[in-house]
């Protein structure tokens, strides 16, 4: 059922951001208090069970969903930031992108060694961004809990690339 919400709210606008991309706009979803009510309450309801320390979200759109989901699961929202964005002291994990490479980071007092870390963001691709976030959280002490999205394109296989790092990964509304 939450699929199909997501889905009917969700606009796409064709050769975004270049020719032959069709772009899956979630702001529709923003627009609607009680939707994005219900996919906190999927996320929170799917990671039953699942030891979480601290929600990761990714820069920018990973903010939306993550700290609500954090506040919702009373555990700390941690900002996965692209570089030069944190006041403080920092990790960084460069990552190749398509298109060349791209650097991400954290503070380094975000989360303690040990701890399990949900990656959050609102739509999974190829999965690259999100596995460097895991490979960073990693090499800093942490435990990737699992990994949740509000939208998947299956068919650029991301799924695949985040399950040898951790098998739960969350889709609510796949394509």
């Amino acid at each position: 059922m939450i699929a199909q919400q997501i889905k009917s709210a969700i606009r796409d606008i064709p050769d975004f951001p270049k020719p032959g991309i069709i772009f899956k706009d979630i702001t529709p979803i923003l627009k609607d208090p009680a939707l994005c009510a219900s996919i906190v309450d999927a996320f929170a309801e799917q990671l039953k069970g699942t030891k979480v320390d601290a929600i990761a979200g990714i820069e920018s759109r990973g903010f939306l969903f993550g700290l609500s989901l954090a506040t919702k699961l009373g555990v700390p929202f941690v900002p996965v930031r692209k570089a030069g964005k944190l006041p403080f002291t920092i990790k960084q994990k460069a990552y190749k992108l398509e298109y060349g490479t791209a650097t991400i980071e954290l503070h380094t007092d975000a989360f303690e060694p040990g701890q399990h870390i949900l990656i959050h963001d609102d739509l999974l691709a190829t999965g690259g961004t999100a596995l460097a976030a895991s490979e960073l959280i990693k090499e800093m002490g942490g435990i990737v809990a699992g990994f949740s999205f509000v939208v998947g394109l299956g068919f650029l296989k991301g799924k695949e690339r985040l399950t040898p790092v951790c098998d739960k990964v969350l889709v609510l509304a796949d394509y």
